[in-house]
């Protein structure tokens, strides 16, 4: 006890030696001790500011606020330093007013940078802080601030007005002159276009709201009856006018019975609110005076210079709401309904009791309390006035301007909460007739923010809910003219679920959440302007009545639906695959999105609609489908555009899930865009997007594979040439991805004669003299498939060169065509060098004079296209050109290079001796440096510059280019040209080109290597050849013939390691799967894989796992590849495998494995070794243990059981 009493006295004594250093030490030290972190910084930026008597940098201004934003939330941070900064500033401003003079031109200048300083800290501190650090430094809002302290004085205002100090002839209520004076200067302020007319409101509403000032109050509101009766179009006295009914409002804000404590709060600050008593009569002096401003307000609304100003008709709203207030008795109904409160100790206390009393505040009271209650509401006495009140706000709530509106909504809320309960429902009724179809959007969007107010306060009964909740106008879209009006409407009713949300249990929501639900998620994943992002809060959606809650919440989260493409595609998709969402998701997009006046909102919609498809097909093809095609003609081009882009991506969407549509139905699509051309919708307004809408449906119908006649498929062809000749360069695009995929689908097939008429009429385009012919001519050409190039590349290519070049009349040079003609030239040269599915129209000569054209022609061209400096009035078009050729030089690098060194690897001993001496000529050729080669410093030594090297012999070459194999850009043309190699018929080229791959695979890893390792990269163009050469036998079946060997050997050679002694059961179960697929593989390296799959017969783990699931095996192999045993041992072998028991007894399980092995004739003493047994420390084998049992409990103990 003694050792605690002294060390408290030491804590004692610590803490008031730390007081005294505070009080006694420097400062400096007390402001750098305690909050401001930046007091050093702004401590020098204000000496720097009093030494210059100015702000002599603009910066330090901005650095001040900046910092003293930071405050914002805790504005008593600052309060130990207000004085320190706001004395120099004020002493600045006093001695240059002096100085320079009022009318100065340069006082401006100095004093308004130092205001800002002042007005931030006002901003931060508040201003009755601010005030009380101004002192008596003079300027306007800093006498108004104090002015509005001063007046708070609990005592009579004469007793510090120093002018009747000794004067006896003034009257009990006569107001003192320092009251006349302040209410002089304050009317005075009330025509200020600034603050200061907001503070002068403040100040008098103080004032005239003392007990002691009946006689300036009635002054006062005389004067502001003669303001509000007399006024004019002067800009003044509108400005008058503003600042009259905002001192207004302030008074009965101040006087109304609920703020009567305003004073008491006040002069607390002060430590004088004890000193204040009750404002009795307050109220009455309200009541005398209500009829004249009323009536002056009542005509005033009506006034012209209402309509004109917002601002006044929000003031004017703001004032007739607390009149009504005032004019009612405060009263907390018992008809409320009282929910969730926002006291955290009554959250805990109601938790605790178990208890949850929420509903109307009438429930809680005794019958008999309740009974006198209902009586004294009925004998309630509403004033006639209140009527006009509820009229007027009712009328703000359909004014133009949000404020107005706002102000009005929450004055219903306030004066319904102190009406009876059937004069509330009659509230009610009327802001529910706001919402009729022939009132404008303000209307709505009043209604929504009243019944939000209604519902916060508990006013709105979930009695009401059935009348409410269908006009939530959550999707409230209205179309004028070229845009659409309505979300701010639909904020308001988001507002009014959230405000359902916060206010009521979950319990009383039960029948509306089911309703809202649909509504609200589709409008936070389709809305265009994202108004209802987070409308309920998440415990609504985390109850029970609410399924998948919690999975939609974190799924549709502010994040994700702020990117609109993101929200379409991604989250809405993910929310219909729960029940009840789908439909309305579909509605949506159906009736309210695909006909959106935003053309980007109806491409969009078009997307997600497909997105949706793959949960109920036949809901879209059956009932979507049929909404869609009629509206492709329809009348309003926003709707025919979004229809005939949804029907596109619907097939689309059908194909890709595997639904077949009807021919009926695919009659009916294919029919759509012979329809619009009939209708002549391309004609006229719109007609330029439902040329691009069309060119997408042709894309979308080709990618499904639907059927069209042969007069369709012209027509079709012939609506894409026309979009080709469009001066548009969107449309152009748009036609160009649609014939990409329209030829190979519907003309490949055709006749050779069309082939040639369609290439050669485009290639005649190439010379039109309209340049958006030629421009769409060169872009079709090079999305032309291989058959249409095949017979005339050599021609194509001259011409695409020829394009290139800047065009001889000055009348015909167009820089869009030339770029066209640069990307079709690179198009054509990267379908003519990658596809070969016709070896019998391209021979190895064609591929190395093919090489040598681009080399030689095409290249060129693009060389010379770096010229290219043309000039008009949009500037340097001819950049877009050179832009372009540098893409296309890179491509053809790739192409060139690729394609010698594809040639370099093959089977003809010419041909790769040629395509070498290529090489050497491109890279060490001493005239013409050719720049761009990627890794040339590699090719260089893969290809030196020597003259007797031996490319035509095998075992030379293919070690040399095989190391080409490690750079993607070179990998796969050297890939598809080795594959020829392994996989053909002469030996001897087929064991040095498999011999240099397995070098290559086996060598260290170099610094050239990129990226991946070379097993998986030589695995990924495997399947690239695959792809790119499918159903073409001269690639395919060499590739599959020299690769499954090899690949088949390592796996052996893997699982010959990774299978030996192991008591993993799982890999054990994967290798034995994995052996029996390569011993049906009808390769030599088959039997190597039986013979291990033999081995796994007699096994020591024999049930469910290895030796039962190793014959399972062993008879499958045996059924597929009828090779391993001869035919007359195959029935014999086979039987052996069903008959024996393999679960039994281990040695006959041996036995039965060694017949099989002379059935095979494979040599068992060459079998791998399993690890049937473990030796023991003498080196003696232990024996087999035969026991079932004992072997699985090894099992079940290898697992870790």
């Amino acid at each position: 006890m003694a050792n605690k009493e002294v060390e408290e006295e030491g804590l004692k004594k610590e803490a008031v030696e730390e007081e005294e250093d505070d009080e006694h030490g420097s400062k400096e030290r007390v402001l750098q001790k305690y909050f401001l972190m930046e007091w050093e910084l702004v401590k020098s930026l204000l000496n720097d500011i009093v030494s210059h008597g100015r702000v002599s940098d603009p910066s330090s201004v901005f650095k001040i606020r900046s910092i003293m934003d930071k405050y914002q939330e805790q504005g008593q941070l600052l309060e130990p330093y207000l004085e320190s900064i706001v004395s120099p500033l004020m002493f600045i401003i006093r001695s240059k007013t002096k100085e320079l003079g009022v009318s100065s031109d340069e006082i401006l200048e100095v004093i308004k940078p130092v205001c800002i300083i002042i007005y931030s800290l006002v901003t931060v501190c508040g201003d009755i802080t601010s005030a009380r650090k101004y002192r008596r430094d003079g300027g306007e809002m800093c006498d108004t601030l104090w002015l509005s302290i001063l007046i708070l004085v609990p005592f009579d205002i004469s007793s510090v007005d120093t002018s009747i100090a000794n004067s006896k002839t003034l009257d009990e209520l006569e107001p003192a002159p320092l009251v006349l004076r302040i209410l002089a200067f304050s009317k005075d302020y009330l025509s200020n276009a600034g603050p200061m007319r907001t503070m002068a409101g403040l100040l008098l509403s103080r004032l005239l709201t003392r007990p002691d000032m009946p006689k300036a109050f009635t002054s006062f509101v005389e004067w502001t009856h003669e303001v509000l009766s007399s006024n004019t179009d002067d800009v003044m006295d509108l400005f008058r006018l503003l600042g009259v009914v905002e001192a207004l409002a302030a008074i009965f804000k101040l006087l109304n019975e609920g703020n009567c404590s305003f004073l008491r709060r006040n002069l607390k600050i002060v430590g004088l609110a004890k000193h204040v008593a009750p404002r009795a009569g307050s109220r009455k002096v309200l009541h005398d005076v209500i009829p004249i401003v009323w009536n002056d307000i009542s005509i005033l609304m009506k006034s012209s210079t209402a309509a004109r100003s917002p601002l006044l008709r929000k003031y004017l709203v703001k004032l007739t709401q607390r009149i009504g207030l005032t004019c009612l008795p405060y009263r907390s109904p018992s008809w409320r309904y009282v929910g969730k409160t926002s006291s955290l100790g009554e959250n805990i206390s109601v938790n605790a009791s178990g208890k949850c009393n929420h509903g109307a505040d009438m429930d809680s009271p005794s019958q008999g309390e309740n009974s006198s209650f209902l009586q004294d509401e009925e004998d309630m006495d509403v004033p006639d006035i209140v009527e006009e009140i509820i009229e007027m706000l009712l009328t703000g709530l359909k004014d133009t301007d949000t404020v107005v509106r706002w102000s009005a909504a929450k004055g219903i809320g306030r004066i319904t909460s102190r009406l009876t309960s059937a004069l509330s429902d009659e509230v009610l009724s009327s802001v529910l007739e706001l919402f009729s179809p022939g009132e404008g959007d303000g209307s709505w969007h009043g209604g929504c923010l009243a019944l939000a107010e209604l519902a916060r306060r508990g006013l709105l009964l979930p009695i009401s809910f059935p009348k409410v909740v269908p006009v939530v106008a959550l999707h409230y879209d209205i179309r004028r003219g070229p845009h659409s009006v309505g979300s701010h409407v639909r904020d308001a009713a988001a507002y009014v679920c959230w405000a359902f949300g916060r206010a009521y249990y979950h319990t009383d929501m039960k029948e509306i959440l089911g309703q809202l639900a649909p509504h609200l998620l589709t409008v936070a994943c389709y809305d265009r302007e994202k108004s209802s992002c987070s409308c309920l809060p998440r415990e609504c959606w985390k109850t029970r009545n609410y399924p998948h809650g919690i999975d939609i919440v974190n799924a549709a989260d502010y994040f994700s639906l702020s990117s609109r493409v993101k929200s379409y595609l991604h989250v809405a998709v993910g929310i219909a695959q729960y029940e009840g969402y789908l439909y309305p998701f579909v509605e949506e997009l159906l009736y309210n999105k695909i006909c959106h006046w935003d053309k980007g909102l109806r491409e969009l919609a078009a997307e997600a609609l497909s997105a949706l498809v793959k949960y109920d097909p036949e809901y879209f093809a059956n009932f979507v489908v049929e909404k869609l095609i009629p509206c492709t003609l329809s009348s309003d081009l926003c709707m025919r555009h979004g229809a005939t882009l949804a029907a596109g991506e619907l097939v689309l969407a059908l194909h890709q899930c595997g639904f077949a549509l009807s021919t009926d139905k695919q009659k009916r699509f294919v029919g759509i865009v012979t329809a619009i051309e009939k209708a002549r919708l391309y004609r006229g307004k719109g007609g330029e997007i439902m040329r691009a809408a069309v060119s997408r449906f042709i894309e979308c119908i080709s990618l499904a594979c639907l059927f069209v006649p042969e007069k369709t498929k012209r027509t079709l062809l012939d609506t894409l040439n026309e979009n080709l000749r469009h001066p548009n360069s969107q449309i152009q695009n748009a036609a160009v991805q649609a014939l990409k995929y329209f030829v190979p689908a519907y003309l490949v097939k055709g006749d050779n004669e069309n082939l040639n008429n369609m290439t050669s009429k485009y290639l005649e385009q190439l010379t039109d003299p309209n340049a958006a012919a030629r421009r769409g001519s060169a872009l079709a050409i090079g999305v032309l498939p291989y058959e249409f190039l095949a017979k005339r590349w050599r021609v194509i290519l001259l011409k695409l060169c020829n394009s290139c070049a800047i065009e001889d009349k000055p009348e015909d040079r167009d820089a869009e065509a030339r770029v066209n003609a640069v990307k079709g030239l690179i198009s054509v040269c990267e379908t003519l060098t990658q596809v070969r599915e016709h070896p019998d129209i391209h021979s190895g000569e064609d591929d190395l004079s093919l090489f040598l054209l681009i080399k030689n022609e095409v290249m060129m061209s693009l060389f010379k296209a770096l010229d290219d400096y043309s000039v008009d009035n949009r500037g340097d078009v001819g950049s877009w050109v050179r832009e372009a050729a540098m893409d296309g030089l890179e491509k053809c690098t790739y192409i060139l290079f690729g394609g010698i060194v594809k040639q370099a690897v093959e089977k003809m001993d010419k041909l790769r001796e040629a395509a070498a001496k290529v090489l050497q000529r491109i890279l060490h050729n001493k005239m013409f440096f050719i720049p761009f080669i990627p890794y040339r410093e590699k090719l260089e030594e893969i290809v030196p510059n020597e003259v007797d090297l031996k490319w035509g012999v095998p075992t030379f070459s293919y070690p040399q280019f095989i190391q080409l194999l490690q750079f993607s850009c070179y990998s796969r043309y050297v890939l598809s040209g080795l594959v020829i190699s392994i996989g053909g018929l002469q030996d001897s080229l087929r064991k040095a080109s498999i011999t240099a791959l397995l070098e290559y695979l086996q060598s260290p890893e170099t610094e050239h290597t990129e990226g991946s390792s070379r097993e998986y990269k030589l695995c990924t163009d495997i399947l690239w050849v695959l792809q790119q050469y499918k159903r073409c036998d001269r690639v395919i079946v060499p590739t599959l013939k020299g690769h499954t060997p090899i690949f088949c050997a390592g796996v052996l050679d893997s699982l010959a390691v990774e299978l030996k002694a192991t008591k993993d059961f799982s890999k054990l179960y994967a290798g034995i799967a994995i052996l029996g697929y390569i011993a049906s593989v009808p390769e030599s390296v088959n039997t190597r894989a039986f013979s291990h799959l033999l081995t796994f017969l007699g096994h020591r783990y024999p049930r469910y796992v290895i030796r039962k699931a190793s014959a399972e095996q062993v008879y499958l192999v045996l059924l597929q590849n009828g090779e391993l045993v001869t035919e007359d041992k195959m029935e014999k072998a086979l039987e052996i495998i069903s008959e024996t028991c393999w679960e039994g007894d281990i040695e006959e399980a041996k036995q039965r494995r060694l017949e099989l092995h002379d059935m095979a004739g494979l040599e068992t003493g060459l079998l791998p070794k399993i690890g049937n047994g473990a030796s023991n420390r003498d080196g003696e084998k232990r024996p087999t243990a035969s026991d079932e049992n004992a072997s699985y409990s090894s099992l079940v103990g290898s697992t870790g059981f």
